[in-house]
């Protein structure tokens, strides 16, 4: 009951120890983002620059942007997993809108917005009137609106307009505009949560459901608006995210709705609901953008980088946690604890401000002595679609091998097959001030953006394997593609005899790579009047997408006798859905030459595949990069020979 507080102990007796302790427990989600930022810029000399900074924050706009929608549905007690997939398929519908289907840009706006919303709405009113737990409703929302996405644009990028496209640019050539509307959506947040009735409605929910529906409340109203809020936020973030991309890319965002609660919880939201607010929810986004722009800028690897990511998330929230803890028995303790008790307002603008000037103080000196750092290395940034295919570890082994032949300082990232990651890694290079960078584009066209930054920063940029679309690069080395897949088709159709029922496996939609060797095939294949191809899908380059899309390919197609898979990847799950009859009644042809697919061509089961040398690849790549980061002429194109191995032939190649 008393609420007297001993003076020791909150007077000048704790000393600064005890003031900084209560400092950091009293901004847990803000501590950790203040010693990441310390962190990096102490590891990194490129970190603490004006440009990165502005980096970090084009980085975090999409996720943040997500998370202020679903900060709503955690506050309310609810989870919501389909922001991602919401955010691809409003992308998808207004580019869709504004080119095949000619509606003006301003009414496709409206309709993207508007399929967001109808996306959430449906997720309320399966979770408020089908009484679905909110996991399960916005699950299948996932899968629907991806879906969706994919049949509206036929598994393909399509092109942004323009006039839409000005909000993943720039005002006056440095102020990011995705970082304007980030900010926007996060005062937007705030204004909600704390100011209006359907925000307190949240926190009345989130608190005790039961309770609020006893008091008056229509709660399963209340969830309606709040899931539709949260699918016109991700509805917002996706047209950001397509913007950046210049083009909408309907396998977008994948994952990011983990990113989006990550952020939330981190914080300091509960997803037990009731607790919650705007600024921590930036906080969150910005601490895992710090954190990935950092471990780029520090060369630290792709999956190292998922690890400390983790253990980072975790730490973050048991701060958090702690600081919980401890208010809660202070409060028990002491009534001048209460965040309205006489003085505590001073005290805490007190602490914010010595935080302020003591952050500023550390980071200015670490920036001074990073500034006064010089290197004579040439540095060359490399950023490749994925490291989780054989063919590209190859292509990062051979880049490395020459890169520590020649002493360059070659820094390898991964971008998991998402172009918005590579976006990032792109612009994470260019504002480290690399000598040269080389790209192997996720997607030639929404690379564009992002190399046409490096154009303009003067460093030159190599494309491996895959090209470049509307933007200028010194040279394109690659496997001739298109050459390729005729010798593939020619190939086949020789097993096959001249006769036969053959199914095709696409790979990453948008890709060169993809598109060259589909034609090539699709040209050569026209020489064969006997071969029918029956059925021709993707399967993303990914090896259990391969077997899942052959196996169900199996189903409307028994009596195939031939298989053409665009990488090896692809063909050995194509040989695990065929199972015995892989290499006897049916015939599979893949591409690449993988360690993996020339033991199944030994083996048998893989008839043949059209060996390319990705770590030669990788190497003339790094020799090329150096070449026009010291202002040296170099061939447009570099054209890496193919060859097709078959059981004949493979022990030259194994």
């Amino acid at each position: 009951m008393a609420t007297d507080t001993h003076p020791g102990k909150t007077g000048s007796g704790g000393g600064a120890g005890h003031t900084v302790r209560r400092l950091l427990l009293d901004n847990g989600a803000l501590s950790a983002l203040v010693v990441l930022l310390v962190a990096m810029s102490l590891l990194s000399g490129d970190f603490l620059t004006t440009q990165n900074l502005l980096n970090v924050g084009v980085q975090a706009a999409v996720t943040a942007i997500l998370a202020f929608g679903v900060t709503f549905v955690i506050v309310s007690a609810g989870i919501d997993l389909s922001v991602g997939s919401v955010a691809a398929l409003s992308a998808t519908v207004l580019a869709w809108s504004a080119t095949s289907a000619g509606v003006p840009v301003w009414l496709a706006v409206i309709l993207a917005v508007a399929t967001g919303i109808a996306c959430g709405f449906v997720n309320g009113a399966l979770v408020a009137y089908g009484k679905l737990p909110s996991f399960i409703a916005t699950l299948a929302m996932l899968s629907v609106a991806r879906g969706l996405s994919l049949v509206i644009s036929q598994g393909s990028p399509i092109a942004f307009p323009d006039s839409v496209s000005v909000l993943g640019d720039t005002l006056g050539g440095w102020l990011p505009v995705p970082v304007l509307v980030m900010i926007g959506m996060g005062l937007l947040t705030a204004l909600i949560l704390a100011r209006t009735y359907i925000g307190r409605s949240m926190y009345a929910i989130g608190g005790n459901e039961e309770a609020a529906r006893l008091s008056g409340l229509r709660v399963n109203k209340q969830k309606l608006a709040i899931y539709a809020l949260s699918g016109l936020f991700a509805a917002v973030a996706g047209i950001v995210l397509a913007s950046r991309l210049v083009s909408a890319q309907p396998q977008a965002a994948q994952g990011y709705e983990l990113d989006a609660i990550a952020a939330v919880v981190i914080g300091g939201a509960s997803l037990a609901g009731g607790v919650g607010k705007a600024s921590g929810t930036l906080i969150g986004a910005l601490i895992l953008a710090v954190l990935r722009n950092g471990l780029n800028l520090m060369s630290v690897s792709a999956f190292w980088q998922q690890v400390v990511i983790g253990v980072v998330i975790a730490l973050a929230v048991l701060l958090d946690t702690l600081r919980r803890k401890a208010g809660t028995g202070a409060a028990a303790s002491t009534g001048s604890g209460a965040p309205g008790a006489p003085g505590s307002g001073r005290k805490g603008a007190m602490k914010a401000g010595i935080a302020v000037v003591v952050v500023a103080a550390v980071i200015a000196a670490v920036s001074f002595f990073n500034s006064h750092s010089t290197g004579t290395t040439t540095k060359v940034g490399m950023s490749l679609s994925t490291l989780n295919n054989p063919f590209f570890v190859q292509m990062k082994a051979g880049a490395q091998a020459e890169a520590e032949k020649a002493g360059i300082d070659l820094t390898v990232t991964d971008a998991q097959n998402d172009a918005s990651q590579q976006a990032n890694q792109l612009q994470n290079f260019t504002s480290s001030g690399v000598n040269s960078i080389i790209v192997n584009p996720v997607d030639s066209d929404a690379v564009g953006p992002g190399v046409r930054s490096a154009n303009k920063a003067g460093i030159p940029v190599v494309a491996a394997d895959r090209g470049v679309n509307k933007a200028d690069t010194a040279t394109l080395v690659a496997s001739d593609n298109v050459a390729g897949g005729k010798l593939a088709a020619k190939a086949l159709a020789d097993k096959l005899g001249g006769k036969g029922s053959i199914v095709v496996l696409q790979g990453t939609p948008g890709t060169s790579a993809s598109r060259e060797r589909g034609a090539g095939f699709s040209e050569g294949i026209k020489d064969y009047p006997g071969i029918k191809v029956v059925a021709t899908q993707p399967a993303d380059f990914d090896r259990t997408k391969g077997l899942d899309v052959m196996t169900n390919l199996l189903q409307g197609h028994p009596g195939i006798t031939g298989v053409f898979a665009e990488n090896d990847e692809m063909a050995l799950g194509a040989v695990k859905a065929l199972g015995s009859k892989a290499g006897k009644s049916v015939s599979v042809v893949g591409f690449d030459g993988t360690p993996d697919g020339l033991k199944a061509v030994e083996a048998g089961t893989l008839y043949a595949s059209v060996a390319q040398q990705p770590k030669e690849l990788g190497k003339i790549a790094v020799q090329n990069a150096v070449k026009a980061a010291d202002g040296e002429k170099v061939a447009g194109t570099v054209k890496v020979p193919v060859k097709v191995v078959t059981r004949e032939n493979v022990a030259d190649f194994s």
